[in-house]
């Protein structure tokens, strides 16, 4: 999936960033605590395909932003 296309992303529940779990290929809300699936390298970003995280779990790391591009 595009690393810009990935920014400009954000939850479809409380509009907050989203992180990127390399490992489960997920998108991760750390506000809702919810992992997006990425699919044939797509975002599904809706509630009903999303699944809940372990609370105990330890965060994905945070996009990464481009080298051409400053940091918000």
């Amino acid at each position: 999936m595009d690393t810009r296309l990935m920014q400009l992303l954000v939850c479809p529940l409380c509009k907050g960033p989203l992180n990127h779990d390399h490992a489960t290929h997920e998108l991760v809300c750390p506000a809702d605590r919810l992992a997006f699936p990425i699919r044939d390298g797509m975002a599904v970003m809706l509630e009903s395909e999303a699944r809940t995280v372990d609370p105990d779990a330890p965060p994905p790391s945070p996009l990464p932003f481009p080298a051409d591009t400053a940091a918000p």
